[in-house]
């Protein structure tokens, strides 16, 4: 029998357990003890370099934390994954990780009894991500905090989260951005330029936008988190990390605005306003002024980071704090708040409301208030995931069940057609919907099935993919192949609403690949049965008669039949639309060369040793062109513009027989100093008139003409408060190369006011001296999404 120890022993021992538990957390390592600071101090920042340092450091010292590589960024540095947890669950990670790739899949669980079990092991996988936007850097810091207080803590709270969620923590998608901030602003550091933004895009190509590529995949940072989340972990809630303007209120949570998106299931809408209202709750108590709810960011939207989620049957919450430059603290004054433009919901920052009830009127604000902030909504969603494990685990695997069940509201497959006029783009869209985890079938045999609601079956051809809408991102499928008709919402002035985002973007029209919507499918499980998986992106191109690639989302090759000298005008403001015509230009493997500000002034357009042949004017404004950065804030070799010297090298550059293509905005400079002989129709009306935030148009293609050459009569080409042209029937140098239809332009999305926009001009070719001006009223190339509209850049760049 054994001897019974005395309760002075049993004490002796919890004090030395105690003792060694408290030296093995004695030798994690803090932020402060790696950095020399802590983060979301004042005036300091850490880089990536750091980041990853510090993350490397934790790991080597925790057994709750372990860091995995899941990419390199656009510019090659490292993408991180932090996962923490218990120990015990650290050492099992790829046993939680099968467990959850099969709730995602309701198919894969045979009873009640075996998904009872999985349930019962199962842990709340919940994914943070922070500072995909790099310039609302704060998150990034906090992520840090974060690791080390989950790493350490003991208290019940701590121990609960640890032991029922793994927590994948990014400290970043947007490694690159952060490098690139935290350099400028180090380098800036107690100047005239502290606290302003870098003179160049955050990200390499998108920018901004970096965070509006979650359904197209352009990019490798976001097929690296979507390899991540859809394919590997598929994570039950997931927090994306934002800021926003100084004068705003402090914090913007869930629920979001209207409108909602009807293929989110209603009860994921209600969770999410769940987890907002536990992290408002959590922060009033902490005495937080100024959180708002219900305010701003709709759910219309498909592609960020907190909305892609919703068609991967997980929660997606978004937080938006108010920000400080960069990490100089800054101080807002009452009457700031006060004169502040109101948003959707929240027109009044300093008045209680229902969905502000305890308004922040103003004062210093700083990096450490951010972090506070932060931190305790993270905390307060890994306590709900924790509290709540069984919960989420349960109704994750049913809102995928549910998606297996087929009606007679919504077709039951799409079928991509093998005969397209780009293969390749409909090569691409086949290789996204994979990477996104949808499911893509050959088709096996020939089949009847309808392809209009109502209609009676066709016989259809042994060719092409079908795309089944009974799969467990069925709402992935239909939104994304399905034609987006976005609610008429007026203000009480009659103008229209601005929403969040886009209001259309349905990807096989937008990338002019040819489908169609399957309704009624005779013999539909033999269909199924005959049809292949397409489980190699090689299998779809050699279908399509393309060269076999050797890694999917490969470079294509220049489709150019000249070797033009291309040169694209890039200044200092950090513009998007420049960026995604790089990106588009470096996918089609065509070589350019950058045209600078004092290139512009001196009137030195040089390719390559050459003269350029044509000059690429992305979609900015004149002011933005002209003036460039100012002086007042920026060093004398970023600031300013091209100025009115370059403007008159660029028309003697035109009269000369050199060709310049703009896009959108970026037209406006050129047809006011060129004295151009069109003007923009739509200039001037109000929002009560014409309003189209960004929808999917219709357009006519002088395929007679040059540029039109070679494409089909239509194309879906993107506009958002984009351009229409009127041409005089006099203007004999002006060519019109494509117009929006006579009527029925719209496609997806929304428009109010169509009228002002149909049969106007949309691409004119304009002779001015020997050379020409291409003006595109829309964005041939927006977001890099655009494929049907790219043709009409490469053929205007064939002179």
């Amino acid at each position: 029998m054994a001897k019974r120890q005395s309760p002075k022993s049993i004490v002796l021992c919890l004090a030395m357990l105690a003792a060694f538990a408290a030296a093995a957390f004695a030798q994690v390592p803090s932020p402060n003890s790696v950095l020399g600071f802590t983060p979301g101090d004042d005036r300091k920042i850490a880089d990536w370099r750091q980041i990853v340092d510090y993350f490397q450091k934790l790991d080597a010292a925790s057994s709750r934390v372990k860091v995995e590589e899941i990419g390199r960024s656009t510019n090659g540095n490292p993408m991180i994954v932090a996962f923490i947890s218990d120990a015990r669950n650290i050492k099992k990670l790829d046993k939680y990780r099968q467990v959850n790739a099969r709730l995602a899949d309701p198919r894969t669980i045979a009873s009640e009894e075996e998904l009872a079990k999985l349930v019962e092991d199962g842990k709340t996988i919940v994914a943070i991500s922070c500072s995909i936007h790099s310039t609302e850097i704060v998150a990034s810091q906090m992520s840090m905090n974060l690791a080390y207080e989950l790493a350490t803590a003991n208290d019940p709270e701590t121990k609960e989260i640890l032991d029922n969620t793994i927590l994948l923590l990014i400290p970043s998608p947007n490694p690159d951005g952060i490098q690139i901030v935290a350099d400028w602003y180090k380098k800036t550091l107690g100047t005239k330029s502290e606290g302003t933004s870098p003179p160049e895009l955050y990200h390499h190509y998108a920018g901004h936008d970096d965070n509006r590529d979650w359904f197209m995949m352009n990019l490798v940072e976001t097929r690296a988190v979507t390899k991540l989340f859809w394919q590997q972990w598929f994570p039950e809630l997931v927090y994306d990390v934002h800021q926003q303007g100084q004068n705003s209120s402090r914090f913007i949570i869930p629920p979001f605005y209207d409108p909602i998106n009807p293929r989110i299931a209603p009860s994921l809408l209600r969770e999410v306003g769940l987890v907002g209202y536990k992290m408002a709750a959590d922060l009033e108590a902490r005495g937080i002024k100024g959180v708002a709810t219900n305010s701003t960011y709709d759910t219309w939207w498909h592609g960020g980071f907190r909305s892609a989620p919703y068609y991967h049957n997980s929660i997606g919450i978004l937080s938006e704090a108010a920000s400080v430059q960069l990490m100089t603290p800054v101080t807002v004054k009452l009457e700031d708040l006060q004169r502040s433009r109101g948003v959707r919901g929240l027109a009044d920052l300093t008045t209680p409301l229902t969905n502000y009830p305890d308004p922040w009127l103003g004062g210093e604000w700083h990096a450490s208030d951010i972090n506070r902030i932060e931190m305790i909504s993270s905390r307060a969603l890994l306590s709900l995931a924790a509290k709540y494990r069984e919960r989420y685990l349960r109704n994750f695997y049913d809102l995928g069940k549910a998606n297996l069940s087929s009606d007679h509201e919504n077709p039951s497959a799409f079928l991509i057609s093998a005969k397209q006029c780009r293969p390749e783009a409909a090569s691409r869209l086949i290789e996204i919907l994979r990477w996104q985890g949808i499911e893509v079938r050959k088709v096996g045999r020939e089949f009847a099935a309808s392809t209009a609601q109502g209609s009676s079956a066709n016989d259809l051809p042994k060719e092409g993919w079908l795309v089944f809408v009974d799969q467990p991102q069925s709402k992935n499928v239909l939104s994304l192949f399905e034609r987006q008709d976005y609610p008429h919402r007026l203000l009480p002035n009659g103008e229209a609403e601005v929403p969040y985002d886009v209001a259309g973007w349905t990807l096989p029209l937008q990338m002019g690949v040819n489908y169609s919507p399957l309704w009624r499918i005779a013999d539909v499980k033999e269909l199924r049965e005959s049809s292949k998986l397409v489980e190699h992106f090689n299998d779809v191109r050699g279908e399509l008669g393309l060269p076999r690639a050797n890694e999917p989302f490969a470079k294509i090759n220049d489709p150019l039949k000249t070797s033009p000298k291309i040169g694209l005008y890039r200044g200092y403001t950090g513009s998007m639309d420049e960026g995604w015509t790089r990106f588009v230009l470096d996918t089609f493997s065509i070589p350019f060369s950058r045209i600078s500000n004092e290139q512009m002034r001196k009137g030195k357009f040089d390719c390559g040793g050459e003269q350029c042949s044509s000059i690429i004017m992305p979609s900015d404004s004149p002011a933005s062109v002209v003036k460039g950065l100012p002086a007042s804030r920026y060093p004398e070799e970023f600031a300013g513009g091209i100025g009115d010297e370059g403007v008159e090298q660029l028309k003697k550059y035109v009269e000369d027989g050199g060709r310049i293509v703009c896009f959108d905005r970026g037209c406006d400079l050129f047809i006011d100093k060129f004295t151009l002989p069109v003007r923009d129709a739509l200039a001037g009306l109000k929002r009560d008139e014409f309003y189209d935030p960004g929808s999917i148009v219709k357009i006519d293609v002088n395929t007679r003409t040059k540029i039109g050459s070679g494409l089909p009569a239509e194309l879906a080409a993107y506009f958002a408060s984009s351009s229409a042209y009127d041409v005089p029937m006099d203007a004999s140098n002006v060519r019109v190369i494509a117009s929006y239809t006579k009527e029925d332009s719209l496609l997806s999305g929304w428009m109010l006011g169509e009228k002002y926009l149909n049969g106007k001009a949309a691409v004119v070719e304009i002779t001015y001296g020997k050379g020409s001006v291409v003006l595109f009223g829309f964005r041939p190339q927006h977001r890099g999404q655009s494929w049907a509209t790219f043709p009409l850049i490469f053929n205007a760049l064939e002179k």
